[in-house]
């Protein structure tokens, strides 16, 4: 009889184990924000107002997290009006050509403390790169006022702006050097909403 039990745990249904949730990014409580070098000794730091996107993943198994986002470009709010429309025209994120900067994870590892590695492709002006982000581990659910639970995280990553072709910049003739500073890091501030459960996937016949 227990050996017989033991054969058909083996052979149960994936359906058996826990089922996909996705959470859905609350863009009214995230944020996504970058910082570079200007002139070589200050930092000008931004914004982007429009940040959508989803997190799947099996119970709180994070190796089986799936993150996809979106940035509307358009939205880049650095606290100067000039500069942001530099920054949406062809000289950087071209917005007009190029609508959205977007992320889609292919791996995720899991370090010590619950800190994880999330490695996608990022897609800034229309180029494509690998891009590993530094992920703290999520939050523990809570409910909101509004009735939904959400969970919190925050992502950091370094890139070089001229991997996707922002290569504009102007040389400082008097103390050598240029204007703008190729490393850009991006932290990204997330609140995730559960929308429930995702429907199983049938078993193979």
């Amino acid at each position: 009889m227990m050996k017989l039990a033991f054969t058909a745990a083996l052979l149960a249904p994936a359906a058996a184990f826990a089922a996909p949730t996705t959470w859905e990014i609350d863009a009214s409580h995230s944020s996504a924000t970058f910082s570079v070098k200007h002139m070589m000794v200050s930092t000008v730091r931004g914004e982007f107002a429009k940040l959508t996107g989803t997190l799947t993943m099996e119970g709180t198994d994070y190796k089986t997290a799936v993150v996809e986002a979106s940035v509307d470009p358009a939205t880049i709010n650095t606290r100067e009006p000039k500069r942001d429309g530099h920054l949406k025209s062809p000289d950087f994120f071209d917005v007009a050509k190029f609508p959205a900067l977007t992320f889609k994870s292919k791996k995720v590892e899991v370090m010590a403390g619950g800190l994880m590695k999330l490695t996608g492709d990022l897609t800034i002006h229309g180029i494509t790169k690998s891009v590993t982000f530094d992920v703290q581990p999520l939050s523990k659910e809570m409910k909101s006022p509004m009735g939904t639970t959400v969970v919190a995280t925050t992502a950091t990553a370094k890139i070089n702006r001229k991997d996707f072709g922002l290569t504009w910049n102007k040389p400082l003739e008097a103390a050598g050097g240029m204007l703008v500073g190729d490393d850009v890091t991006i932290s990204v501030d997330l609140e995730l909403s559960k929308k429930g459960a995702a429907a199983p996937a049938p078993a193979k016949k």
